[in-house]
C-alpha cells in the first residue's frame, strides 16, 4: 500500500502539471488584460502600459508559465490584481468557508442518501421506493442555481426565516457562541442546496449498487444457509456495494471542495466558488490560475483517497 500510495503521489505531479499548464493557456487567451477594467476608472493607457509591462504581461506564453511555475514551487501564487495581494493569502482566507460547507453537505448527505437507497433498494417497486424515486429524480433535474434561488424566495425574502446571504449578519460584531450560531444561520440555505442535489445522485447509485450486489450468488447462498435479513443486506451486500459507492463520495468531496460556484455566488457565500467567479470578471489572471489549480489538487486527492479505500472496505483488494 506504501508503494502504490508513493507511486500516485509520483503519478500526479504530471497530471497536476498539464493541469496548470491548460488553464494558464486558456485563461491567457482570454480577451482583455487585467487592468483593463481599472481605463474606466480613471486609469491612464501610459500606467495601465507601466503595469503589464511590470507583470510580463506581453513576454512569450512559455516564458510567463515557466515564471509562474517557478514561483508557484515556491509557494508564490502571484500577486492580485484585484485585491492588491499574494494570490495565497485571497484564497487562504476563502477555502475554509468552502471546506466548512462542502464537508458538512458531505457528511450530512451521505448519511441520508445510503440508508435511503438501501432501503430503496430491499424494497424495490414499493410504494417508499417510487416516491424515492421520483423526488431522487428531481433532485438530480433540477439545477442547484434555480433551487437555491427558489430557497431564497420562499425562506428568504417570503418567510424571513433565513438571511438572504451572506456568511455573517452585518455589523453584528458576534463573538463566541453567538457568531457561531449566526454563521450556522446563514449556512442553513447554501446547505439545504448542496445537501438536496448531492443525496439525490448518492441515493440513486447505492440503490443501483445494491440491486447489482443483491443478484450475486453469494447472497442466495447467504440465504440458503439461514442469515437473518439484516444479516445478509448491511454485512456482505452493503459491505461488497460500497466499494463502488466510495468512488462517488470521495469524487463529491473533490467536486466540493472545489467551490460550488453557483451555489456559493447565489448565496453570496465568500468561499473559492465565489471568489472564482469574482477573478474571472475582473480578469485576475494569477487568482484564477491560483483558485484553477487549488481546486485541480482537491480533485487528484479526492482521487487518491478514492483508491485508499478501495483497500480499506474489501480487504480482497491489494496493491501490488
Amino acid at each position: 500500500m506504501k508503494q502504490y500510495v508513493i507511486r500516485r503521489l509520483l503519478i500526479m505531479i504530471p497530471v497536476f502539471l498539464g493541469v496548470t499548464v491548460i488553464i494558464f493557456t486558456l485563461i491567457q487567451c482570454a480577451p482583455g488584460d487585467p487592468f483593463s477594467q481599472l481605463v474606466e476608472s480613471g486609469l491612464t493607457p501610459e500606467d495601465r502600459e507601466l503595469r503589464l509591462r511590470a507583470i510580463g504581461y506581453y513576454d512569450p506564453l512559455p516564458i510567463k508559465y515557466i515564471k509562474w511555475l517557478g514561483e508557484a514551487l515556491h509557494g508564490n501564487l502571484g500577486q492580485s490584481t484585484n485585491y492588491l495581494e499574494p494570490v495565497t493569502a485571497v484564497i487562504g482566507r476563502r477555502i475554509g468557508n468552502t471546506a466548512i460547507l462542502s464537508l458538512a453537505s458531505l457528511v450530512i448527505s451521505t448519511i441520508l442518501a445510503i440508508p435511503l437507497g438501501v432501503v430503496s433498494a430491499t424494497k424495490q417497486y414499493s410504494a417508499f421506493d417510487y416516491i424515492a424515486t421520483i423526488i431522487a429524480l428531481f433532485g438530480i433535474s433540477i439545477p442547484a442555481f434555480f433551487l437555491a434561488l427558489m430557497l431564497v424566495k420562499f425562506l428568504a425574502i417570503d418567510l424571513e426565516i433565513f438571511p438572504v446571504s451572506g456568511i455573517e449578519t452585518a455589523s453584528s460584531h458576534y463573538t463566541g457562541v453567538k457568531r457561531t450560531l449566526d454563521i450556522l444561520h446563514h449556512m442553513v440555505l447554501p446547505l439545504i442546496t448542496l445537501v438536496f442535489t448531492s443525496t439525490a445522485s448518492l441515493m440513486r447509485y447505492t440503490r443501483s449498487a445494491m440491486l447489482e450486489v443483491m443478484q450475486q450468488d453469494y447472497i442466495r447462498t447467504a440465504r440458503a444457509k439461514g442469515l437473518s435479513e439484516g444479516v445478509v443486506v448491511y454485512k456482505h451486500a452493503l459491505r461488497n456495494a460500497m466499494v463502488s459507492i466510495s468512488t462517488l463520495i470521495t469524487m463529491q468531496l473533490g467536486s466540493l471542495l472545489s467551490g460550488a460556484v453557483l451555489t456559493e455566488t447565489v448565496f453570496v457565500w465568500p468561499g473559492m466558488g465565489t471568489l472564482l467567479y469574482q477573478a474571472v470578471g475582473h480578469r485576475d489572471y494569477n487568482l484564477v490560475v491560483g483558485c484553477s489549480s487549488v481546486i485541480a489538487i482537491c480533485v487528484l486527492l479526492a482521487n487518491l483517497l478514492s483508491d485508499i479505500l478501495y483497500a480499506v472496505i474489501d480487504p480482497r483488494i491489494r496493491y501490488n
